[in-house]
C-alpha cells in the first residue's frame, strides 16, 4: 500500500473520533441495516438520493398522526400548530443557508422546480430576444432544458462556459462570455456526474460587473459544503430536500428579495393572492406570492428535521470526513486495472464516476448490485459531459457521512468480480 493511501486511512480513521462517530451515525439511517441479495447494502447512491435518519422519518410520523391540518388559512389549533412548524422550517433553512430575510425562501418539490421557476418568471419578464443566458457544460439537465425552453419562447441566446480534461470550468472563457448582451448565469455548485467544486464566488462577481444575475444549482453541494448565500453573494440558490437526507417532493428556492418582488407570480391558485375578484387578482406578499396550493406541508417540516441532523453532526465534520473518504476512494479505485476515472478536478467533493475497459457501466452496476452495492449507471442526466469525454456513460459511486472504508473495499472487491466475469 502507498504513503498517500495510508494516509487517507488514517486521516478517515482519526475523523471518525471523537469529531464524527461513523458507527454511531450509521444507527441513525434504519435502511442501512439491510441486506441486498443475502449481502450487507452498502449504499453509494448518495448524488441520486440521500437516506434518512429516523429523526426525519419520525417527524413524518408526528405531523401525519398528530399535526395534520392544512396551513394558514385555519383558525382551529391543528391549524395553527402545522402553519407554525411550516414557518419554523421555514427559519431553519434561512439560517442555515444564512439568507439575509425569511421571506426569501421559497418552498419548491426541488432544484428542478426552483430553476424552471426562475427561468419561467424571471426570464419571462427580463429576458428578450437577443439576450444571452450563460451556462456551463456540466450542468445537470433541470439546468439546460428550462434555459432552452426561455430562449426558445424568447428568441434569447443560450452561451456555454467550456471544461478542460479534467472537468473543470475555464473560468478565463467564462470571462469572454460575458458581455452587454448576458442577462442571466446560471451554474452548477457541485457537479453530479464530475464531483467538480466550481468557483462560485468569482463566477458571481464577475457577472455582477455587468450587472448580471446569477443562479446557482445546489443540488449536490448543499449536503457536503457550508452554503452562505450572503458571502457566495449569489442572486439565487435552489436545492432538493431529498439529497439533504430529507424527504422528496420538497426543495427551496432561495432569491434576493428586490428579485423576488419584481417577479411575477410562477402559478396561480390558493395562498398567493391577497384578492380576487372577476376583474382583478392582487398577488400576495413574498414569500406567499410564489407558493400558491397546498404545498408539501410534512415534506416542509421533514426537511427542517433533516437541517436539524446535519447541524447536529456538523458540516465542517461531514466535509472533513468525506474528503478524506474520497481520497482514499479514489486511490483504491484507481488502482484497478482498466478502470479510468471520469472526473479528476483539483476541488472535488462526494463523486466518483468511473469507465472499465471493454464493460458497459449498466453491466457493471448490474453485478456489483448482486454484492449488495448500490451505484448509479448511465449518463446522469448529464448528456452534453458524456458527450464532452467521449463516453456513453458511466458508473458512479457518490458518498455521504455515512458511508465507510470498508465499503469502498467492497466495492473494489466486486469491481474486481466485474473484471473476472468479462475476461478482463
Amino acid at each position: 500500500m502507498s504513503n498517500s493511501s495510508e494516509t487517507a486511512i488514517k486521516e478517515v480513521e482519526h475523523i471518525n473520533t471523537p469529531t464524527l462517530d461513523v458507527s454511531r451515525v450509521r444507527e441513525d439511517f434504519p435502511i442501512l441495516a439491510q441486506k441486498v441479495h443475502g449481502k450487507p447494502l452498502v449504499y453509494l447512491d448518495n448524488a441520486a438520493t440521500t437516506q434518512k435518519p429516523r429523526a426525519v422519518i419520525d417527524s413524518l410520523v408526528k405531523y401525519y398522526s398528530s399535526q395534520n391540518a392544512n396551513i394558514h388559512r385555519g383558525v382551529h389549533t391543528l391549524s395553527e400548530l402545522a402553519t407554525y412548524e411550516y414557518e419554523k422550517a421555514r427559519g431553519k433553512v434561512k439560517l442555515f443557508i444564512n439568507a439575509g430575510d425569511s421571506r426569501e425562501i421559497i418552498f419548491v418539490r426541488g432544484t428542478t422546480e426552483g430553476v424552471n421557476l426562475v427561468a419561467a418568471s424571471y426570464g419571462k419578464k427580463f429576458i428578450k430576444a437577443g439576450d444571452e443566458i450563460i451556462i456551463s457544460a456540466m450542468e445537470h439537465h433541470s439546468n439546460i432544458v428550462p434555459w432552452q425552453m426561455l430562449c426558445e419562447s424568447t428568441g434569447a441566446v443560450l452561451k456555454v462556459i467550456p471544461m478542460n480534461d479534467q472537468g473543470e470550468l475555464l473560468i478565463d472563457e467564462y470571462a469572454k462570455l460575458l458581455n452587454k448582451k448576458t442577462k442571466f448565469v446560471s451554474v452548477v455548485y457541485l457537479s453530479n456526474s464530475l464531483g467538480t467544486i466550481n468557483p462560485i464566488k468569482e463566477i458571481v462577481k464577475l457577472a455582477h460587473e455587468y450587472g448580471v444575475p446569477v443562479l446557482v444549482d445546489g443540488a449536490q453541494s448543499t449536503s457536503h459544503l457550508p452554503v452562505d448565500v450572503q458571502d457566495l453573494d449569489c442572486d439565487f440558490y435552489a436545492f432538493s430536500g431529498h439529497k439533504l437526507f430529507g424527504p422528496t417532493g420538497i426543495g427551496v428556492l432561495y432569491g434576493k428579495t428586490h428579485l423576488l418582488e419584481a417577479m411575477p407570480p410562477y402559478q396561480g391558485g390558493g395562498d398567493m393572492i391577497s384578492s380576487v375578484t372577476f376583474e382583478k387578482t392582487t398577488y400576495n406578499a413574498l414569500p406567499y406570492k410564489f407558493e400558491a396550493g397546498t404545498p408539501n406541508i410534512a415534506g416542509t417540516i421533514a426537511l427542517g428535521a433533516a437541517i436539524d441532523y446535519v447541524q447536529s453532526v456538523g458540516l465542517k465534520a461531514i466535509g472533513m470526513y468525506e474528503q478524506g473518504l474520497l481520497t482514499y476512494a479514489t486511490e483504491k479505485i484507481s488502482a484497478v486495472t482498466g478502470v479510468r476515472i471520469i472526473g479528476t478536478a483539483r476541488k472535488k467533493s462526494s463523486v466518483l464516476s468511473f469507465v472499465m475497459d471493454n464493460v458497459h457501466a449498466h453491466d457493471v452496476g448490474t453485478i456489483v448490485d448482486q454484492e449488495g452495492i448500490a451505484v448509479r449507471t448511465g449518463h446522469h442526466c448529464t448528456q452534453p459531459v458524456m458527450k464532452r469525454f467521449g463516453i456513453p456513460a458511466t458508473a458512479r459511486a457518490s458518498f455521504a457521512f455515512y458511508n465507510t472504508t470498508e465499503e469502498v473495499d467492497s466495492l473494489v472487491n466486486a469491481l474486481q468480480k466485474v473484471k473476472e466475469i468479462f475476461g478482463s
